[in-house]
């Protein structure tokens, strides 16, 4: 059990219906939250517009009210931390973004996105770039000569040191910023502000205390800790879950038409699919059907697996 009442969230991308990788995470996040006796936010995370849309959006929040996963405040329904979708939250993040530059940690990159992932750049053992500081000691006459032909990204500089931090439920985790990612987009060069700016800010703003997502974005919690720092916040709690892999290894996702809810859901009642997301979370004796509120009372964070799980083919099918 968690102590004391938390603010947790579930954060989806109206692109598409949920999978099941979404849905096993979206559980966990709101048994871990409703156990403590706190609260979970829904925010929208449409920050791309030419992937997402409100109908997307309303579609998830029909989604988890199918499954009972009822939230407290967010979404289309609003209150105190609003508004709730990212697209309506812009002027927050240019604060950021100036405080950062006021520090003079920010400057303008025109490095493309084939310079960056070039077989002769630096990459990490997972296969994402690291930046290699091309930019970073750009003259503002050489930076204003690119910008003619090309709109630069912000990105920010980051120290050549160790940030740490116990993950609440894969333990200890750290990474040397400038080694193990290098300086990092804020926002891209067609405007789109970048995931790990806007969920900094937005955690932060809904005081968000416990973060529950997948192994997936563990990588990501150095570069999110070192924004709280710089720009005087409190980070939440993480807490990194088991991705969900199919057969043959791949991690599912919305590329899975056969995973994703709506197929997911011809075949089994919600409280069947939820019974079975618990089995493989380790809080279900057997797959037998449960609602959400029935597994309250035995969560426990040590029951949850930490190695990334295989759904067995006959499952879900």
């Amino acid at each position: 059990m968690t102590s004391g009442a938390e603010r947790g969230r579930f954060a989806p991308s109206p692109s598409g219906r949920m999978h099941l990788g979404n849905l096993f995470t979206s559980l966990l996040a709101w048994l871990s939250a409703k156990a403590s006796g706190g609260r979970v936010v829904l925010r929208i995370e449409d920050l791309d517009a030419g992937r997402c849309t409100r109908a997307c959006g309303d579609q998830l929040e029909e989604d988890y009210r199918t499954l009972g996963l009822f939230w407290d405040e967010g979404g289309s329904a609003g209150g105190p931390g609003g508004p709730y979708y990212q697209s309506e939250r812009e002027e927050r993040y240019i604060a950021a973004l100036e405080t950062l530059r006021e520090k003079g940690l920010v400057y303008p990159c025109f490095c493309t996105r084939a310079q960056l992932h070039a077989a002769s750049a630096p990459h990490r053992e997972d296969g994402q770039a690291i930046y290699p500081g091309a930019c970073r000691d750009l003259t503002p006459d050489q930076a204003a000569e690119r910008a003619k032909i090309r709109p630069p990204a912000d990105r920010l500089r980051v120290p050549d040191r160790e940030i740490a931090f116990e993950d609440g439920h894969l333990g200890p985790y750290a990474e040397n910023l400038a080694r193990d990612c290098g300086d990092f987009l804020l926002r891209r060069s067609d405007g789109l502000w970048a995931y790990q700016l806007a969920v900094v800010v937005d955690d932060a703003a809904m005081q968000v205390t416990q973060v529950v997502r997948g192994s997936d974005l563990l990588s990501s919690t150095p570069r999110q800790l070192y924004l709280y720092g710089l720009l005087g916040l409190t980070p939440p709690k993480f807490y990194h879950v088991p991705l969900l892999l199919s057969s043959d290894g791949r991690r599912l996702s919305k590329r899975d038409g056969d995973l994703s809810l709506d197929a997911l859901l011809l075949r089994s009642t919600p409280e069947e699919l939820i019974g079975k997301l618990a089995y493989l979370a380790g809080l279900n004796p057997s797959a037998r059907p449960r609602t959400p509120e029935s597994l309250l009372a035995e969560f426990d964070w040590e029951r949850v697996p930490k190695k990334d799980l295989f759904v067995p083919l006959g499952l879900f099918f």
